[in-house]
């Protein structure tokens, strides 16, 4: 089988790997999981541009 032609053949990169768990790892030490602040939070920006966007398209 012809190699070339795939993408995502090449082997994944060990140690960027384990720099990027590491990274993430950390990042979950110090912030913590998503709690429900922050869901609801998210869930208020969403609903606010969505509503932006609405009374936009009805004025112009």
């Amino acid at each position: 089988m012809n190699e070339d032609n795939r993408p995502f053949s090449t082997p994944v990169d060990a140690e960027g790997a384990k720099a990027n768990f590491d990274v993430n790892q950390q990042k979950l030490h110090s912030e913590g999981g998503t709690g429900l602040w922050r869901q609801v939070s998210n869930l208020l920006i969403l609903v606010g541009v969505i509503a932006v966007i609405i009374i936009l398209s009805q004025v112009l």
